[in-house]
């Protein structure tokens, strides 16, 4: 979910590179990207929830019986960094859609099949918010803290040998789509990570389907190294110009 752009996009490259059949649910068509030719692609919009639940019901019709992991990148951050009260009732409840019932959605849509194939993979990626909240994104700090307690809940339920659940977030600044929208044109993104940080994760992941990482986050550093969240916390990324 939201493999067109971001580190989504560099975890459908890195399964498309290895010969798997990926489908990419994204509001935009990720046809045009380099490194994605041959996925296939099916228009999802979690802000619209009730076409957004008909679309994976659709989904899980076609794909369903060979679906063995599914990768959750979908996410909604709005146009900048604001104080609480400037934030619309509309980006509260984009953020609300996208980040946390978007995930919902797409757990009950894909759970049954997942739990037909076990041991499975389903993979959240989060966000250092959720260990360090941080100012001016208070809607993003609360859905995506939500979301990751939400699959960390549904790991004590699956266990081991059912669908594993893990969950990745980037050591510091991805440079994404969203991340250049709210930056000038001058700005220098050499110290940010880039997608593709994540293909060594995303391809281990895979070919274990988790295995021996069952329940936890997984904090992904900018040459693909990863370690367990308890290990080193991340760092706060609050910037007060971001």
């Amino acid at each position: 979910m939201g493999g067109s752009t971001g580190i989504g996009r560099g975890i459908a490259q890195a399964l498309l590179a290895d010969g798997l059949q990926v489908v990419v649910f994204s509001r935009s068509n990720p046809d045009s990207q380099p490194g994605l030719e041959g996925v296939i692609w099916r228009p999802v919009d979690f802000t619209d929830p009730d076409e957004s639940r008909r679309r994976l019901e659709a989904a899980m019709q076609e794909f369903g019986p060979s679906l063995d992991a599914v990768f959750y990148s979908a996410v909604y951050y709005g146009p900048k960094r604001a104080p609480l009260l400037e934030v619309s009732e509309q980006e509260w409840r984009d953020q609300l859609n996208v980040n946390l019932h978007g995930l919902w959605l797409t757990l009950g849509a894909t759970l049954p099949a997942l739990r037909l194939r076990t041991p499975s993979l389903f993979v959240g990626v989060s966000s250092e918010v959720v260990y360090n909240a941080g100012p001016l994104r208070s809607g993003y700090a609360a859905t995506k803290a939500a979301a990751a307690s939400l699959l960390n809940s549904l790991a004590q339920e699956e266990g081991e040998n059912g669908v594993r659940v893990v969950q990745v977030l980037p050591e510091k600044m991805v440079d994404t789509a969203g991340i250049r929208q709210r930056r000038p044109a001058s700005f220098d993104y050499t110290g940010y990570m880039t997608p593709r940080s994540f293909e060594r994760i995303a391809l281990n992941l895979y070919r274990s389907r988790g295995e021996g990482f069952h329940g936890d986050s997984l904090v992904v550093g900018n040459d693909g190294e990863a370690w367990r969240v308890d290990e080193a916390a991340p760092v706060s990324q609050s910037r007060q110009s971001a």
